[in-house]
């Protein structure tokens, strides 16, 4: 459970019921995965067995208050969006427009620039003062942060499923796996590739929310990067950029708190229109190497960016990727959308189950046939804590990279991100975690206190 692993936790706990009908702490435990991979129903089925056999159970019966209160809460609310044709994005604009949100009289920190027709744009100047206004710990108005969200919607509504970013001679792209509102470390690692810029891209690699405690200013500085470098940022959407996600693991109560319920609702819907893959292609013919890589038809390297994995099936194709209808989706529990955001590699061959309890296990050949099927160097995913930051596997075609070092303040990982040049030669860089101010990780989850057992 504390890595994680609640497939496996899950089959251990079922186990010892199993063995022991009456054996609470098995219920306990198992209710607790439950809900830490988003099926509350059952997680509220283990609770009222505790309380059969153990009447007296406090902790359980609070338990089953939240979870309870979980279901409902999840029903309501897909009820209310079944009804709503209008999306938040929408509200917003049309809230601009009649100008009732401008921003709070007596803000003195950085401003947006105004152009004469009085519309807002992004520039260098208010982004990097943004940032240093962050590290005091300070906000910027809500109409700022709208404008930011939108500005990065508009872009990455006309992107593809599938985004594409081509590595001219002297570009590097930097890769980097899950932040996790740990912005201090961010901040660090920026000063480490240095800021996007016309010879250098970053990708993003989703799970930019949740757990840490700074993730409005993370996303809201990935966002105007965006904005600001449409061509040298890119964004791939992860798991946590989901909203059963956001109610368990802190981002809807932190951004709740900071900027209200519009806000929140305004980046669950822009969340959807984030692509799901990158497709990094070079241009410039690979240095040569001992082990001959798979290479596209026209002899150049070429990576596949996803936050989780590949699939269930093989002959999924980048054309299958490209075709799958993203906007105002949650990732579910099957399909490709959801394999690419939570599937994990295994060392044995051939598929087995999660061991989260969502997606499943991929094995080196599975990752072979993939890249072969689509003329690929290999596979760049995130999506899990590796204590150097980064791991290669599958004979290297499958590269996990991870960025929040020193995980939740307690992991003791070290993160890490890959640079690739227009050859496809790869650097890995590993850093350490920095210091930021008293605040433990999830320190305002919104929906259940499973949020908080670690």
């Amino acid at each position: 459970m504390k890595i994680e692993e609640n497939g496996f936790a899950m089959a251990d706990a079922s186990k010892a019921i199993e063995l022991d009908p009456t054996y609470v702490k098995a219920y306990y435990r198992r209710a607790l995965c439950y809900l830490s991979v988003l099926q509350p129903q059952k997680a509220v089925a283990d609770f009222r067995k505790i309380i059969a056999i153990e009447p007296s159970n406090a902790l359980a019966r609070s338990q089953l208050d939240s979870a309870t209160k979980l279901v409902r809460r999840i029903a309501f609310e897909k009820a209310i969006d079944a009804g709503t044709e209008q999306s938040f994005v929408d509200k917003c604009l049309k809230l601009i427009q009649d100008g009732a949100a401008e921003p709070e009289s007596g803000y003195v920190g950085p401003p947006m620039s105004r152009k004469a027709d009085g519309s807002y744009e992004i520039t260098k100047e208010f982004v990097d003062a943004m940032i240093e206004w962050y590290k005091e710990g300070k906000s910027i108005p809500r109409r700022f942060v709208w404008e930011i969200i939108l500005g990065c919607h508009a872009i990455i509504s006309k992107e593809e499923t599938l985004a594409e970013v081509v590595l001219e001679e002297g570009v590097t792209c930097d890769v980097i796996g899950d932040t996790h509102g740990q912005f201090y470390d961010l901040l660090h690692l920026i000063s480490l590739t240095g800021a996007p810029s016309e010879t250098h891209c970053m990708l993003f690699n989703g799970d930019f929310v949740d757990r840490g405690s700074w993730s409005v200013e993370i996303v809201t500085t990935l966002f105007a990067y965006k904005w600001l470098y449409p061509k040298r940022v890119y964004l791939n959407r992860g798991n946590h950029e989901a909203k059963d996600m956001n109610k368990v693991y802190g981002f809807e109560g932190e951004c709740k708190h900071k900027l209200g319920e519009m806000t929140y609702s305004l980046f669950e819907d822009v969340f959807t229109a984030l692509p799901l893959a990158t497709l990094i292609s070079c241009t410039l013919p690979p240095t040569p190497e001992p082990s001959k890589p798979i290479l596209s038809a026209e002899g150049k390297k070429r990576f596949f960016v996803v936050h989780g994995g590949l699939f269930s099936k093989d002959n999924v194709t980048l054309n299958d990727i490209r075709q799958v209808q993203r906007f105002g989706k949650q990732p579910g529990t099957e399909g490709l959308m959801c394999e690419m955001l939570w599937t994990d590699p295994q060392a044995m061959p051939g598929r087995g189950p999660s061991k989260r309890g969502v997606g499943l296990g991929f094995g080196p050949d599975v990752t072979r046939r993939f890249c072969e099927l689509n003329g690929l160097t290999g596979i760049l995913r995130s999506h899990e804590v590796r204590q150097e930051g980064y791991e290669i596997e599958h004979n290297g075609l499958c590269t996990t990279v991870f960025s929040a070092p020193n995980y939740c303040d307690q992991g003791g990982n070290k993160g890490a991100f890959v640079r690739i040049n227009a050859k496809g030669d790869r650097q890995y860089r590993q850093f350490g975690a920095s210091p930021h101010p008293p605040m433990r990780p999830m320190v305002r989850p919104s929906s259940c206190s499973v949020a908080c057992r670690h």
